[in-house]
């Protein structure tokens, strides 16, 4: 800690909900051990400095349209940063003020950064905010094309990918993709980024993943030192509405409150994730029908094209079953006595906060890692189900129930709380994920010499 006081690292979060909150998390943890933040973000998606007094924050003027949000953002995003990022930076670390610059912590997804961190000769670490399972189907794209996977057919979706069991093609990102070639661009590009890094931090944990790392270790990346130190959030103090795009809706914990233990579906599809009216109407009459109470979040932009869903008299005929939100305090929620199954679209944060909690899943995923997510969840951990035969309100009642009350759903719950004490145990002293964190500060401090006579000059 004292060799790393005096010492300051850039963090440059892909600007989606789903990487902010691991990167603010991270430089949480980064400053326990003593380092300074600095954290560089766009005008898009713009954070608020006020929610982490303890952190420096830098706003670099890039912003999308509502038709660039639509198409492609992650490619434009990587086109607008790079002149922009790299006058901020350069006025970073020529401030004598300020404590001399480390490295640069950023997302492989942002694989502009590359050029312009090796332009200032600044060393670069990757946080991998997704899975280590999911980073290992991604690596394996190139492969996966040369065996004929790619472009996904429709007649093959339910065939195994034997490279990768117990995957399936429709587990594999861009099936319903408009353009899979530049998915395909987008994942190769991401996935090669970390041979080109100074290190790839993880929020995961080895009992959870550990034949993921070891592929990515021995095969993927043999060179470049691999750091899972989560899940960042269980080290994480700071209040989860202040890292958030959405408010949060508190009226959640009291309703809570009020119900048994155990007895809650909690249902949440993450911030991105959208469906249809029809599957909305089915998954409402599905919960309606489980006869279990539930909390159920409904933000803005979930249904397509419908901003008034819900059936007329719906709530009513609930008789207080239901709570309705537009956004919730997840980690609050999954970590509450009442709730009994969460019903989630996979993201990878999502997932990692159930486990957390000893929480079952019922996976609905939708794009990207969630696929791969929810087939490790339902297939290797075997702490949930996953509806994957259409979102039909007589297998949602049935799949809530199997969960709930069912003897077959015993061991699922019983898998869930054995997989929530190895999450727990991980962090304490002489954990793994804990080791791992001190390995981590050990090898910033290694890396950082060279740019810090940079600096100097």
């Amino acid at each position: 800690m004292e060799q790393s006081r005096g010492l300051r690292l850039i963090l440059l979060p892909l600007p989606f909900q789903g990487h902010i909150n691991p990167m603010l998390q991270l430089g949480n943890l980064l400053h326990s051990k003593g380092f300074s933040i600095t954290i560089v973000h766009t005008k898009f998606n713009s954070l608020n400095p006020s929610s982490h007094p303890h952190f420096t924050f830098h706003s670099i003027p890039v912003d999308l349209s509502e038709s660039e949000k639509a198409c492609r953002p992650v490619s434009l995003l990587n086109a607008k940063c790079v002149e922009p990022f790299r006058e901020c930076l350069a006025t970073l670390l020529s401030d004598a003020e300020e404590d001399p610059v480390a490295c640069l912590i950023s997302d492989p997804f942002f694989h502009f950064t590359r050029s312009v961190a090796e332009s200032f000769e600044l060393p670069r670490i990757l946080i991998r905010t997704g899975g280590a399972t999911s980073l290992v189907v991604y690596a394996a794209f190139p492969l996966l094309k040369e065996k004929g996977y790619f472009p996904i057919q429709d007649s093959r979706l339910e065939e195994p990918v034997t490279e990768l069991s117990p995957l399936k093609v429709k587990d594999l990102p861009g099936k319903d993709n408009s353009d899979p070639e530049s998915i395909y661009q987008l994942i190769t590009n991401m996935a090669n980024e970390p041979k080109a890094s100074s290190g790839l931090i993880f929020n995961t944990f080895e009992d959870l993943e550990q034949h993921a790392l070891a592929t990515l270790r021995q095969e993927t990346y043999p060179n470049i030192p691999i750091f899972p130190i989560g899940p960042f959030h269980k080290c994480d103090s700071a209040p989860s509405s202040s890292t958030g795009l959405l408010a949060e809706d508190q009226s959640c914990i009291s309703w809570l409150n009020t119900q048994a233990p155990k007895s809650v579906v909690y249902v949440g599809f993450g911030s991105i994730a959208a469906v249809k009216e029809a599957q909305f109407l089915e998954i409402a009459w599905g919960l309606a029908n489980s006869n279990h109470p539930f909390l159920w979040v409904v933000r803005p932009g979930l249904v397509h094209g419908s901003s008034e869903p819900l059936p007329d008299g719906f709530l009513e005929s609930l008789n207080g079953r239901g709570h309705i939100v537009k956004w919730a305090p997840q980690k609050e929620v999954l970590a509450h006595p009442s709730v009994a199954v969460f019903w989630t679209h996979s993201g990878w944060n999502s997932t990692l906060e159930s486990i957390c909690e000893g929480v079952p899943m019922i996976c609905m995923p939708c794009f990207g890692d969630q696929m791969a997510n929810a087939r490790y969840v339902s297939h290797v951990w075997k702490v949930g189900v996953q509806i994957e035969h259409g979102i039909e309100r007589a297998e949602i009642e049935r799949t809530i129930n199997l969960l709930m009350v069912e003897k077959d759903g015993e061991e699922i719950r019983d898998r869930a709380m054995e997989l929530m004490e190895k999450a727990n145990l991980c962090l304490k002293e002489g954990g793994t994920s804990y080791q791992s964190l001190d390995g981590l500060v050990k090898h910033i401090l290694s890396i950082k010499s060279f740019a810090f006579g940079k600096q100097s000059e």
